[in-house]
């Protein structure tokens, strides 16, 4: 018998918005903090974007707790803006410089507005977007979607974030748990082509191409990756219990 847990970010979805930078460390200080009290003490992980940085970096530093781990357009430490994704490096260099960022993301809300739609391949629905909408009404509402683009990895800066992420991805290397990639086609940070090479360089790695997605695999093909997911656990249980 299992149980799901989905966890909001602190400062996302319901979770609360207290006064704190929202940094990469931030949110690791604050889900360290949630599976402490949880007393979770291993299980299968599911990870999407940001959710993959933070997912490496606690496998990184735990990797007892590990069971197996499934992730889709994850985070890794990007040499040179060659590396982003081609399509949005102009928005997000602007949502890197100064006033400018503030200016896209907490006065016009554009990750909501903008990232989010442009980077899913079917049309949310309005209803859907009033959900998405609803945790960043106001200007410093949204200030968690505006940090995350500015502490991605790029060109060695943030130094602190890149330096973290760079030793995730190794431990990740090194890792024999057993993992299972999710591509979508064209994608945005994961290519279809950079996941071939990406998860034959690991070990114990399945890849799945799901399909039609962009960056928001979730939204695209949401009950392809649950399937995925679980005939990947029923496969891994079968065999941890022979």
């Amino acid at each position: 018998m299992a149980h799901c847990i989905a966890p909001d970010l602190v400062g996302f979805g319901q979770s609360g918005k207290p006064d704190i930078e929202y940094r990469f460390f931030d949110h690791v200080r604050y889900l360290d903090a949630f599976l402490d009290k949880a007393g979770i003490s291993s299980a299968y992980i599911v990870a999407h974007d940001w959710g993959t940085a933070l997912a490496f970096h606690w496998a990184a530093r735990n990797p007892e707790f590990i069971r197996g781990l499934a992730f889709m357009e994850f985070i890794r430490p990007m040499p040179t803006w060659n590396d982003f994704h081609a399509a949005a490096v102009e928005n997000f260099k602007k949502f890197r410089t100064p006033g400018v960022g503030e200016r896209m993301i907490l006065d016009e809300n554009a990750f909501v507005e903008g990232v989010l739609p442009g980077a899913t391949v079917r049309k949310l629905s309005e209803d859907e977007m009033t959900v998405y909408r609803a945790p960043f009404p106001t200007r410093e509402s949204r200030r968690p979607t505006w940090r995350f683009p500015n502490d991605l990895p790029i060109a060695g800066e943030p130094a602190d974030v890149y330096s973290a992420v760079e030793e995730a991805h190794r431990a990740l290397a090194q890792s024999d748990y057993p993992k299972l990639l999710f591509a979508g086609d064209p994608g945005a940070l994961v290519s279809p082509a950079f996941a071939e090479r990406f998860a034959g360089g690991l070990k114990n790695c399945e890849l799945i191409h799901i399909g039609p997605g962009i960056h928001y695999l979730p939204e695209d093909n949401p009950k392809a990756i649950g399937s995925a997911v679980y005939q990947w656990l029923s496969k891994l249980e079968v065999v941890a219990v022979r």
